[in-house]
């Protein structure tokens, strides 16, 4: 699943060409269109087709911004205002291109399923491989809860402090540190492989409940889930499996990782341990992290 770095990367790759672009027609794919036709939300979420239509053409991309996993495209048509969000879900993509053959990767070029035709005569085209993300057009963002819910951005001054202060609520005090941490209303954007990575980087167990954290630990967990997200934008994402950039290009962050489906630990040399935390796979070092 695409984590903040990675959808960080989709939106840069993706600003330049589509910011200012007025939206002049959408193309749905048969899958999109079968799905509605039989009552599934398939990637067009909370709105028919119908109306999805309505809210977009004719409305200019004025705005990107990224929210934690969620990407957010401003839309303006004269004084009217609209959001679309989009979540990637396990394997979504968003591509710019002119034509859907000039996407270089087979199957994201196969698995097109939303087509935003721009009046620049490129095409922002929305891929998914597994079907599992999402576009919704709102008028207010209030109108999709669980957005308002998201934590600080890491990266933001206020967001330590919102970190710290979770660990006050009774829900996370038998919560493993693991699974906290991937509560964006707790921290934003960290999906499974940072996770794993930035508690390696503090030394701390993925299974110790967050109330046995001292004060120190839990600063220590903040500022290396900060650490390990600014490494993956930096090294362009990771692309363990099918996530690529808007242009097709692959991250580098794989090549850095220090416990994520390795198999020995990058600085005891002990084997890595797996075990299930949350529901989520998880990987670490027994020596290590304590």
């Amino acid at each position: 699943m695409p984590e903040l770095p990675e959808v960080e990367h989709v939106k840069r790759g993706i600003v330049p060409y589509i910011v200012g672009q007025k939206i002049i027609d959408i193309t749905f794919s048969d899958k999109v269109i079968d799905g509605k036709a039989s009552g599934k939300e398939t990637i067009i979420k909370g709105s028919t087709l119908e109306a999805f239509r309505q809210y977009s053409i004719g409305y200019t991309i004025t705005d990107v911004v990224r929210r934690s996993k969620y990407l957010l495209f401003s839309l303006e048509q004269e004084t009217i205002q609209r959001t679309l969000i989009s979540h990637l879900g396990m394997a979504g993509g968003f591509f710019v291109a002119r034509e859907v053959s000039d996407i270089i990767i087979p199957n994201y070029r196969k698995h097109w399923h939303v087509i935003f035709h721009l009046d620049n005569d490129l095409k922002l085209i929305y891929s998914d491989i597994r079907r599992f993300g999402e576009i919704r057009n709102v008028s207010a963002l209030d109108e999709y809860p669980s957005i308002l819910d998201i934590a600080p951005e890491p990266f933001h001054q206020e967001a330590e402090a919102h970190f710290l202060n979770q660990f006050e609520h009774k829900k996370y005090a038998k919560m493993p540190i693991k699974q906290m941490i991937l509560d964006h209303r707790v921290i934003a954007g960290c999906g499974n492989i940072y996770a794993c990575e930035a508690l390696f980087d503090a030394g701390i167990h993925p299974q110790r409940q967050a109330k046995d954290l001292s004060l120190a630990q839990r600063q220590k967990v903040f500022k290396s889930v900060v650490k390990v997200l600014e490494m993956g934008i930096v090294n362009g994402g990771t692309s363990i499996s099918d996530y690529v950039h808007a242009d097709g290009q692959r991250g580098t962050m794989q090549n850095n990782l220090n416990v994520y489906k390795q198999k020995e630990c990058s600085v005891c040399g002990q084997a890595i341990t797996t075990a299930i935390i949350g529901g989520r796979n998880t990987h670490y070092c027994e020596h290590c992290q304590q």
